[in-house]
């Protein structure tokens, strides 16, 4: 055998040149291809239309980047679609925005120092409703307090509530409802009773009346009223606290409630165009109204959308201020994300820690600011520590171990992503542009539109879920029947408000006579007084011991009431389906045992298998008992074992061919010894559908079924 020379070079004859070699083909060679593949069947067929009304392609070339006026934009420039600093999260990354939902204040103490203390890097403080109602927790409706949020009644609840924190050194975020003044107010107080300078606090106590008049289908005050207020807060905060934002245009709420992502980008234009046009008429100039303003976004599952959601929504940001005439610096706009409610779910819970955090993923390849992330029980129980870390870490992670940090704007240049982007923000504005000539947001809740927007999305939706076309994992598709639900810990409203009245009446208003006097004589003044003068006579009035109910009664003296919409409720699209599952579970603990569904499965294995695992799947998403025998060779062996089951549905599962010859004789034979099972056939024969239920035949299970309607028939009949 011959050695091997080491010092032996091995060469190619030629050079290698990959794109000689391999050309690649153009768009309309690889279309030829694709067509002769599809054999007869429509190109459409490789098109996906997503419930936004976008029909995506099945491929996207260089070609669709160059006709976007972005393509050659760097991060930190025009139209700031890939992100508004130059550095992108390398200099500052993204703030971990956790919203700590505990009622009681010093619950929400002890929450927050933990959570700041293992990498929380802001304070996000939602007020209760009763709260943002103006009501302290002993005068509020006992299912107010402490409702979604933390119950503040004046100084002492919010001082217990920051207690041993420097607000100082963390962003402080307080979701005020309609109106921020008299948080403000509180908020001023406490910084001069723990000789902080207000000036140094860096965050927001934002009003949202717009989300709060379609959460709630009302406002307790007259919009007049509102929009003072606003001013009034901006005015204030603009000469004492000029980092403190006192306004957010949220679409967290239509989110919530099933919009989709062209209807959120729309209706966060429309509220904060509103807000700008108020605010205006007060006399503040463009750029003071926007360094005041921030946005909400919520951020769902579908990954390419709400990147390009986020995105879309920094272009449509500068097409909104520009007509102003507002600086550059204007055309950047705050955007906070927290992940989506409507797509959470009761069981398999544990799922919901992965959609959170292709939520986040999506925020943050978008671009957001600030971030929640849903712990994975908020949407039916109150967080634990666990479920709390568990979330917080999901941020953590993708910072500091997956560097998420590190890559600015990492979906620039994606010929995808760019074209969604692109078609996100058109629709989005032509949407917006719609809402205006209605007269803008408020008259467009006031006349429905709003509300009949989101009911047509979400009935589409809807249809997709349940035909099981749109997949809830765990819930419609891929259920674990046999789990027991997490335990759920609904929040005692009643205990909280009788420990909040406790405190309340040590620190009312009926101590020190003369206390009392200076206290009433600045409330009276409040009643008299406009402009941002009443958040410093609030103030003192604070600290010298009035609640917030008192000077928010003080504040409201002569107002009238708001005006009146269809409310807006969130809800989460597994609820149908998970009613389903907790009506199988009563009847499971009513009679203790779960009702059963029996497999015909007659034939060979490989003439049963596919329809029997398929029905399997489709009843078990219901909690049903699923009996699945080996195959049965004889009809009359079927009806036997179906018998001998106790089974309250029977479903035949074999092929098409076969059925013809089983379903007249199995049909037969089981309603002679069972008049009342439920038969089910698993297929849908279109040809023998009519002469099959001539045979008893009470409902047919395929893909594209209504699972749903199907479902709940059975377990009421």
């Amino acid at each position: 055998m011959d050695s091997v020379n080491d010092n032996s070079e091995i060469k190619l004859e030629k050079t290698f040149t990959l794109l000689d070699d391999f050309t690649p083909p153009t768009y309309d060679e690889w279309k030829e291809k694709v067509l002769a593949d599809l054999k007869g069947k429509p190109f459409e067929k490789l098109q996906t239309k997503i419930i936004e009304g976008i029909t995506l392609q099945p491929i996207y070339t260089k070609n669709d980047l160059q006709k976007l006026e972005a393509k050659d934009q760097f991060p930190g420039f025009v139209n700031n679609i890939r992100g508004s600093k130059v550095s992108g999260y390398l200099k500052d990354s993204w703030l971990v925005s956790q919203n700590i939902s505990y009622g009681d204040p010093a619950e929400f103490n002890t929450a927050l120092k933990n959570d700041l203390s293992k990498g929380q890097t802001a304070i996000y403080m939602s007020l209760d409703k009763a709260a943002m109602l103006g009501l302290d927790a002993d005068y509020a409706k006992t299912e107010d307090v402490g409702r979604n949020g933390v119950s503040i009644s004046g100084l002492n609840s919010f001082s217990r509530a920051m207690d041993g924190i420097n607000i100082q050194k963390y962003p402080l975020f307080i979701q005020c409802g309609f109106s921020s003044v008299p948080m403000l107010s509180i908020l001023n107080a406490y910084c001069k009773q723990e000789r902080i300078d207000i000036a140094n606090i860096n965050g927001a106590a934002e009003a949202d009346p717009i989300t709060f008049l379609a959460s709630e289908s009302k406002l307790p005050v007259s919009l007049n009223f509102t929009f003072e207020k606003m001013s009034a807060a901006l005015s204030w905060t603009k000469s004492n606290a000029p980092d403190i934002k006192t306004i957010n245009a949220s679409g967290l709420l239509y989110n919530n409630s099933g919009a989709n992502a062209v209807q959120e980008l729309s209706y966060i234009l429309a509220s904060a165009n509103e807000y700008i046009k108020k605010m205006l008429e007060y006399g503040f100039t463009i750029d003071e109204i926007i360094k005041s303003l921030k946005v909400t976004v919520g951020i769902g599952s579908s990954f390419f959308t709400e990147i390009s959601k986020l995105r879309a929504l920094k272009i449509l940001w500068k097409n909104l201020v520009k007509p102003y005439n507002a600086k550059e610096e204007s055309e950047k706009v705050y955007i906070h994300g927290v992940t989506s409610g409507f797509n959470k779910t009761l069981f398999d819970p544990h799922i919901n820690i992965l959609r959170v955090t292709t939520e986040a993923f999506s925020a943050i390849m978008g671009g957001i600011d600030s971030l929640h992330t849903s712990p994975f029980d908020e949407p039916f129980s109150i967080s634990n520590d666990f479920s709390r870390r568990i979330a917080r870490n999901t941020q953590i992670i993708l910072n500091e171990e997956a560097h998420f940090s590190t890559p600015i704007d990492p979906a620039g240049g994606s010929y995808f992503v760019e074209s969604l982007t692109n078609e996100l923000a058109k629709s989005a504005w032509k949407n917006f542009q719609e809402i205006e000539k209605n007269g803008g947001m408020i008259e467009s809740l006031k006349s429905g539109i709003i509300q009949d927007q989101i009911r047509s999305t979400v009935d589409e939706r809807n249809k997709l879920i349940s035909k099981r076309k749109a997949v809830i994992v765990g819930t419609n598709m891929y259920a674990n029947p046999t789990e027991t639900p997490i335990e759920t810990k609904p929040f005692d409203h009643a205990s909280l408000q009788k420990k909040r009245a406790e405190f309340l009446q040590k620190f009312r208003t009926s101590g020190e006579l003369k206390k009392n006097h200076s206290i009433l004589d600045k409330l009276n003044t409040l009643t008299e007084k406009e402009g941002s003068e009443i958040i410093d006579i609030s103030s003192q009035a604070i600290l010298e011991g009035a609640t917030l109910g008192e000077i928010t009664h003080s504040h409201r003296a002569g107002t009238s009431k708001s005006i009146a919409v269809e409310k807006i409720v969130p809800h989460r699209a597994a609820e149908p389906f998970e009613k389903l599952r907790l009506k199988v579970r009563e009847m499971e603990i009513n009679s203790g045992s779960r009702p059963k569904v029996f497999l015909a499965t007659i034939g060979s294995i490989k003439e049963y298998k596919a329809r029997a695992d398929f029905s399997r799947g489709f009843f078990e998403i219901a909690g049903f008992e699923v009996v699945y025998p080996s195959g049965l060779t004889e009809v009359e062996n079927a009806v036997a074992e179906t018998i001998k089951s106790n089974s309250k549905i029977a479903v035949i599962c074999s092929t098409d061919d076969k059925y013809q010859e089983i379903v007249p004789t199995y049909v037969k034979l089981l309603r002679e010894k069972n008049p009342d099972i439920i038969i089910v056939l698993a297929g849908y024969p279109k040809d023998m559908v009519d002469e099959y239920k001539q045979n008893g035949v009470d409902e047919f299970i395929y893909l594209g079924a209504d699972a749903y309607s199907i479902l709940n028939k059975i377990i009421n009949a």
